[in-house]
């Protein structure tokens, strides 16, 4: 225990504290967005007041969770002066551009049309609300870009050289910031943000399904949900692929971490279903392998031989226990995923989407497994880096701010106290909205699609006189 009470473990358990709170809010807000612009859309296109009251409520929900969004990554900003002065001061010349980019073309471009997008819709009109909302929507997709390619470089730095002071001077843009783990990492990203927020309105759709299946808004709001799931799930999976692949390039190490092989097991590579790194004995304890399945899914032939941890140096393995596990829940929650929109497709080939109870409490169950899977996914990329900051170039020890282990101790404490309270208070406020049922938090739609109001013609009466007139006019 003593060992970890140092200056270097706690600044990264502040950072880590920080952006798993932080994380959950722009994924979210990244497929709600898009959502909104979908359902705006389609209100504009068909009339039918089902899809703006859907707007209205979460609208509502996209308003809290950008706020909270933005809160909590302000709090990362300053820890990157306060804990991390060394790292900013050597990889500033290729960060620092990259993130005042995404302000400049996203946050920007998403706070000027949050408003109108907001409470605009009777001030603009149709045409210039439906744009500020895809705009919005936009935005948080420019702002995955751009945070995604500096997390990115960071894993798989390129375009860059190192002068005589030891910091990293841009040589090549393109380089830097379509490096070559960035693609596969910011469609990943993206997919997971999208099924995050589809499993949340599947989930608050069957909330309020189980209690009035004849609920027409969380129909509607369940089925979209459940197309997304089906469909875009199995995109995933094979982006995920893809990436493990890329990483197995250029993360070997990471890989063997993540699938604990201590060392080539010859032609028949399994891959293991549980196991308990032991980091000491150098060992995998208690294994549960499928054999060939390993070269199967890392290399895509059946005998080809991986990598084991052995073949690097012991100093630079990632904490173990933390990548296997978390890498594993990862992919547990993408095929429970995938089973649940294949079920969803049974259902609703037998006619049955919005009356099996089952699987109901099955998508309420899976409500919050997006955020886990991308927490899980987070951990796994991000403890898998370490020893290092910029990956083969710069350790994390050496980007330390020169502070003392009690003074980043006192401010990790004073984080968990805010965030419990503060951010505690928003998810209840979050979880009470997802509560009430869409007719009841929705503002009522505009008079535009409320039913006409008759309005009866005025009668002619032959005996009305006016006062003034007295009676005289026309004798």
């Amino acid at each position: 225990m003593e060992g970890w009470f140092t200056a270097e473990f706690l600044a990264r358990a502040q950072f880590a504290f920080t952006v798993s709170f932080h994380i959950i809010f722009p994924a979210f807000s990244i497929g709600l967005a898009s959502f909104l612009a979908v359902l705006n859309g389609l209100w504009l296109y068909t009339r039918d007041a089902t899809y703006l009251r859907l707007f209205e409520y979460w609208k509502k929900i996209f308003a809290v969770v950008f706020g909270m969004g933005v809160v909590s990554g302000l709090v990362m900003s300053y820890e990157f002066g306060t804990n991390w002065a060394a790292f900013s001061d050597k990889a500033g010349p290729v960060i620092g551009p990259l993130l005042a980019y995404e302000v400049m073309s996203a946050f920007f471009l998403e706070a000027g049309f949050l408003g109108i997008m907001l409470f605009g819709r009777q001030r603009v009109g149709d045409a210039l609300h439906m744009a500020a909302t895809a705009i919005v929507a936009v935005g948080t997709l420019i702002s995955a870009f751009w945070i995604l390619s500096v997390n990115s470089w960071m894993q798989t730095p390129a375009g860059f050289t190192v002068g005589a002071d030891g910091r990293f001077l841009p040589a090549d843009w393109w380089a830097i910031i379509f490096n070559p783990s960035f693609p596969y990492r910011l469609v990943h990203m993206v997919l997971a943000a999208f099924l995050t927020t589809a499993f949340v309105v599947g989930a608050v759709s069957a909330l309020h399904l189980l209690r009035d299946s004849a609920d027409k808004a969380a129909r509607r709001g369940f089925s979209m949900a459940m197309w997304m799931a089906a469909l875009v799930t199995p995109v995933q999976i094979y982006v995920g692929d893809l990436h493990g692949l890329n990483t197995l390039h250029h993360q070997p190490l990471k890989v063997a971490a993540m699938e604990g092989h201590f060392e080539r097991e010859g032609d028949n590579q399994p891959i293991y279903v549980f196991g308990i790194p032991d980091r000491e004995r150098e060992r995998l304890k208690y294994a549960i392998g499928i054999p060939y399945l390993g070269s199967l899914i890392l290399t895509h032939t059946w005998n080809e031989q991986i990598k084991g941890l052995k073949e690097f140096p012991k100093e630079e393995w990632p904490p173990l226990g933390t990548v296997f596990f978390s890498f594993r829940i990862m992919v547990a929650i993408g095929f429970l995923m995938l089973g649940l929109g294949l079920w969803s497709l049974w259902a609703r080939w037998r006619g049955r989407l919005y009356e099996s109870r089952a699987l109901h409490r099955a998508a309420l169950l899976m409500g919050p497994s997006g955020f886990i899977a991308i927490l899980a996914g987070w951990f796994t990329t991000e403890v898998g880096r370490q020893p290092w900051l910029v990956y083969g170039h710069l350790r994390t020890a050496e980007g330390l701010s020169p502070v003392d282990a009690p003074a980043v101790a006192a401010s990790l404490a004073g984080f968990v106290i805010v965030y419990v309270f503060v951010f505690g208070a928003g998810i209840y406020y979050l979880l009470r909205l997802m509560n009430m049922p869409v007719q009841q938090a929705a503002a009522p739609p505009p008079a535009e699609v409320a039913e006409p109001t008759p309005v009866l013609a005025p009668q002619f009466d032959p005996d009305f006189l006016p006062p003034e007139d007295d009676g005289r006019r026309g004798r």
